[in-house]
């Protein structure tokens, strides 16, 4: 059954064309990650989808009582009141459910006959206990954990709303969606005001979830952990494609090159047929044989193969050699008012490094870079820079470096003034500006082409030590991913900021941790990083368990194991393993091998429905599309169970240590 139908959606705006008779449907269970270039519809389309904008023509039609919640990228406003009130209230229903209570209770004052006031008493224990349900699910102690799960602090959820700044009210606007739990999720790059400790977070809840997702990401990583199927705003329409990003890029390169090894194949039979009819058409001794080609070359199919857009390929310019020492911190305090941001801290980059910094947002990753620049000074300290280092510097707010009474051409030419015009022309063309395009003013481009032309003047000024401020923020995935192969190839040292799991995966060296006033380094990249948190965690809670044990006066003990109660100790806990995780590694190997024979089974025809002589005959194709259909329906609900029992698992083993 299909949570939504969307069917023949058309919508344009002047000549540019998003959406023509498109359609595809959403089930219970879809999660969806909807991907385009940049300017492509998605937010469009995700608006469509909420209801908040409307199409040229065609329909969106849910299911009956079917909810959606939908996060955009910028939000109005939030509700009066306190944070944790105004998370609270965006959940339907809990105030006519107490205006219910309270007409009932003042009727129930108000009877004398002794009929109504039984009646009126069932009533007011059946709303009591629907009241009672309402708060398990939607009640203060649940919307205080999602807030501390998306960094808000015990102060912060009585203050009011309107104190809060822009990331901090996005934050806000989720967690009201997440304590909702709608049917759908409708979500618009969740991610971009979320540091890595709430990214986390937010990720593991959303993983746990088996309701239905829309979800828009420049993130890869992140994308690929949530979702099963991708739609895709190609050039040629709407496409569907099953399981994640990394698996529709496999089958979108798939399909491309099937149809255009057909078209090759199509079109030098098209040579060969026209050759003859050119060759012996005249000649009446084979001019039934021409004509019989002729027949043969209007019925050949024609194959259309697929086109990609255009998206940016730059890489980086060789850099000069720095020093081993690129820049030196040393005894950094920095404050703003009452508020230390810096207490002490100490750092060295070294040459050919690749830090992510990462903390919670205010703890001062921005404030960091600022200083490294020279863009900020330190309250007191020393920020040093090595021997031939050149710094080229990547603002958060690029938007607010660049001139917006200027062009294109004209903020970027002056960094390359001892180059030929062509050559910018060139370096801008890179970055999808050509032609026209360089003339138009950077106060109306969008975001995402802003983001280009701070990009572009990163590239025009040769730099060996690279300071970037969450360089993907307004990039659509495949800019991203480009970003993420460029600095790859880079030759310089780079110190940068980003909440991006795949950014930070595909290029840190290392992770310094901001926290408390100081810097915390760490080698390798995030899931690394995270790693060694999570063992902290485990090593300190296990302290916990055993001071506890302690304080109780259960017995510890002193001396050396013997080899007897070290072997008894390992049979016991082999026992205690096997009890518990038997009937799920059982559950999870009965639901693999269904999985393999339903995934068979559908590889089998997936072969048959790509013939198209099979749709000649409808009467055989019917039956063959309505299994396919079928088993796909079934193949998401046994992926999800498997899912399901795997995190049992996880838990279970974690339980057990």
């Amino acid at each position: 059954m299909s949570l939504v139908i969307a069917q023949d959606l058309c919508l344009s705006y002047g000549k540019k064309v998003l959406f023509d008779q498109d359609s595809f449907t959403l089930g219970p269970r879809d999660r969806v990650g909807l991907v385009g270039a940049n300017g492509t519809g998605k937010s469009s389309l995700m608006k469509i989808l909420a209801g908040v904008a409307q199409p040229d023509s065609g329909t969106v039609q849910y299911s009956r009582k079917a909810r959606a919640g939908y996060l955009p990228q910028e939000i109005a406003g939030l509700p009066d009141g306190t944070v944790v009130e105004a998370v609270m209230s965006t959940v339907p229903g809990r105030d006519a459910m107490e205006a219910r209570l309270k007409e009932t209770e003042a009727a129930l004052a108000a009877a004398t006959d002794e009929e109504d006031q039984l009646e009126l008493s069932q009533s007011l224990a059946d709303l009591h206990a629907e009241l009672d349900d309402f708060e398990n699910r939607y009640g203060r102690h649940h919307a205080e954990r999602i807030l501390k799960g998306l960094g808000f602090r015990d102060t912060d959820l009585a203050k009011p709303t309107s104190a809060l700044s822009g990331g901090w009210r996005m934050r806000a606007a989720l967690a009201g969606l997440l304590l909702q739990d709608p049917d759908l999720l409708l979500l618009d790059e969740p991610t971009n005001h979320l540091d890595v400790p709430t990214l986390t977070w937010f990720d593991d809840f959303m993983r746990r979830s088996n309701k239905a997702l829309v979800l828009i990401s420049h993130d890869k990583d992140f994308l690929n952990r949530q979702i099963n199927r991708v739609v895709s705003l190609e050039v040629e329409g709407v496409r569907e494609y099953a399981g994640n990003y990394d698996e529709y890029k496999r089958l979108r390169a798939e399909e491309k090159e099937l149809l255009r090894a057909r078209a090759e194949k199509v079109e030098s039979r098209r040579a060969e047929l026209q050759g003859f009819i050119d060759r012996f058409g005249a000649k009446a001794t084979k001019a039934r044989q021409a004509q019989s080609r002729a027949k043969m070359l209007e019925k050949l199919e024609k194959v259309q193969v697929l086109e990609e857009r255009t998206s940016m390929k730059f890489r980086f310019p060789e850099v000069e050699r720095s020093g081993r020492d690129v820049v030196t911190l040393e005894g950094i305090t920095k404050r703003y008012g009452a508020q230390t941001i810096y207490d002490g801290l100490t750092g060295r980059v070294e040459r050919g490094q690749r830090i992510a910094v990462v903390g919670a947002n205010g703890a001062g990753k921005t404030t960091l870079l600022k200083m490294v620049a020279g863009e900020l000074a330190p309250d007191t300290g020393t920020v040093t820079l090595g021997h031939n280092v050149v710094v080229g510097y990547y603002a958060q707010h690029h938007a607010d470096k660049l001139n917006r009474q200027n062009t294109i051409i004209e903020e970027v030419r002056p960094l390359a003034a001892d180059k030929p015009e062509s050559y910018v022309r060139g370096v801008l063309g890179a970055f999808l500006f050509s032609g026209d395009d360089v003339e138009k003013p950077i106060g109306v481009l969008s975001g995402g082409e802003r983001a280009r032309v701070a990009l572009a003047k990163l590239l025009l000024v040769p730099s060996n030590f690279l300071l970037m401020d969450e360089p993907t923020n307004h990039l659509d995935l495949d800019s991203a991913e480009m970003l993420i192969e460029a600095l790859k190839g880079y030759g310089g040292t780079l110190l940068f900021v980003s909440h991006s799991r795949s950014f930070i995966n595909g290029l840190a060296s290392h992770v310094w941790e901001v926290a408390d006033g100081k810097l915390t380094p760490h080698p390798g990249n995030l899931d690394d990083y995270l790693y060694h948190q999570q063992k902290l965690q485990q090593a300190a809670a296990e302290a916990s368990a055993m001071a506890a044990g302690q304080a109780r006066g259960e017995k510890v003990a002193s001396g050396p194991m013997t080899e007897k109660d070290r072997k008894r100790l390992e049979a016991e806990a082999r026992q205690r393993r096997s009890v518990v995780e038997g009937p799920l590694k059982k559950e999870i190997a009965k639901l693999e091998a269904r999985i393999a024979e339903v995934e068979a089974g559908q590889k089998e025809r997936e072969a048959q429905l790509a013939d198209p002589a099979l749709y000649n005959d409808f009467a055989r194709a019917k039956p063959l599309m309505d299994t396919h259909r079928a088993s796909k329906e079934e193949l998401e609900d046994l992926y999800a169970r498997w899912e399901a029992a795997q995190e049992k698992l996880a838990e279970a083993s974690a339980s057990l240590g």
